[in-house]
């Protein structure tokens, strides 16, 4: 059996207020050619086939496209929910859409039911969030690694009765896996990491969350998103893997993806910038840019862009002079909720950090806040608010299907 391991589409997405829905396209135009051309027998998307639990129409129609011309094309689809996604949202009519080969599985119900392709049984886990799903799947702790552990014993006691060779889909951070700034934390829910002996015995994990593609073990892979979502991906190759399963074993392939805007993160003084011949391949990248003029110049981001006209994102760090305090959304930036909470604390009480009790009580807190802001955007989503991201700037894509 020959299948595609991706993840991360995050249909809907901007990145600094930029639509990415044509990139995205470009991508599944990409997926259906691949799937013509190497007689490809499953898509699987391990979570997050959405950017946020209500899409915008345009959205929806790309992903409804999408999975119609993998189908026409000879492939069934597989689709497990991600953080992003919206399970009750994506998993609509789900067990009529089986019947035509789209596979949704984004229920704890579903958990050890595979789908059989061919003579390989996948077994897609949707996100399990530890704090809802603990309880339901019998786990014995209440995090990432229990619940996961919870739901690889259902899928053991299927593949024990079945037998043959078995595909584990999941959206999980599992050790050893490199993060990007794009992905959104999941380890206040619980403690994130998960180890990949949860997986053993499986002939093949295709693994979502993480936005890099990478390998943990032989048989153990992130696919990584299809489109960058961050200037820390700038130095990633995007795409998906493509696994054959046979009787000699796994084999993997890499398949890249297309890249519709290359990214440039540029640093130095603006004159020099704007001089440099060997910065000549960012004037059609999007770029970040940080100038280290001494005295921040006027007008700059006019200047940059005269020359780089995709310039997204504008920092100073000048050097050789007083560097001022930088702003607190700053200083935050990198750091988890928590950890911002206990600095606080920090702060008010004159250097007497948070001690491991009170640290657990901030955690459950943010925790509790975190769950009750879920609740509060899916009740948002069905009054039919929009994000920032899904107003106005995706037009519509006039396109022929193939």
């Amino acid at each position: 059996m020959r299948l595609i391991h991706t993840s991360d589409w995050h249909l809907g997405r901007s990145f600094h207020q930029v639509g990415l829905l044509d990139a995205q396209a470009a991508f599944i135009d990409h997926l259906v050619e691949t799937v013509r051309a190497e007689s490809v027998d499953a898509v699987l998307v391990s979570g997050d086939v959405y950017d946020r639990a209500l899409p915008a129409p345009d959205t929806v129609e790309l992903l409804s496209e999408a999975v119609t011309r993998l189908i026409d094309a000879g492939a069934q689809v597989v689709l497990s929910s991600g953080n992003h996604d919206s399970a009750i949202r994506l998993g609509f009519a789900a067990s009529l859409l089986e019947r035509s080969g789209l596979h949704i599985r984004s229920s704890l119900a579903s958990v050890g039911r595979p789908v059989l392709v061919d003579d390989v049984a996948v077994y897609p886990l949707p996100y399990l969030e530890p704090s809802i799903a603990a309880e339901p799947l019998g786990a014995t702790e209440r995090t990432h690694a229990g619940v996961l552990a919870a739901a690889m014993e259902r899928v053991r006691a299927d593949r024990a009765s079945r037998g043959g060779r078995s595909v584990v889909m999941a959206h999980a951070f599992v050790n050893g896996g490199a993060t990007s700034d794009s992905e959104r934390d999941i380890t206040v829910g619980g403690v994130a990491m998960v180890h990949p002996r949860v997986f053993n015995d499986t002939d093949y994990v295709a693994l979502g969350h993480l936005h890099g593609r990478q390998q943990i073990e032989e048989t153990v892979r992130y696919s990584g998103s299809p489109v960058a979502m961050s200037f820390s991906e700038a130095s990633h190759t995007k795409g998906s893997w493509v696994v054959d399963l046979d009787a000699s074993g796994v084999r993997v392939e890499q398949l890249e993806a297309p890249v519709l805007r290359p990214l440039a993160v540029l640093r130095g003084d603006l004159a020099d910038l704007l001089e440099r011949p060997d910065h000549r391949y960012a004037e059609t990248a999007w770029c970040q840019v940080t100038l280290t003029d001494a005295v921040r110049p006027l007008g700059a981001m006019e200047q940059l862009r005269r020359r780089f006209p995709h310039t997204l994102s504008l920092q100073f760090d000048p050097q050789g002079a007083p560097v001022p305090v930088s702003s607190y959304a700053a200083r935050v930036a990198t750091r988890s909720e928590v950890d911002v909470c206990c600095d606080f604390l920090t702060h008010v009480r004159s250097g007497h950090g948070a001690s491991d009790a009170e640290r657990e009580v901030v955690a459950a807190a943010v925790e509790a806040a975190r769950l009750h802001r879920a609740a509060k955007d899916g009740e948002g989503a069905a009054r039919g608010d929009a994000g920032p991201g899904e107003r106005a700037g995706i037009g519509r894509r006039h396109r022929g299907v193939a």
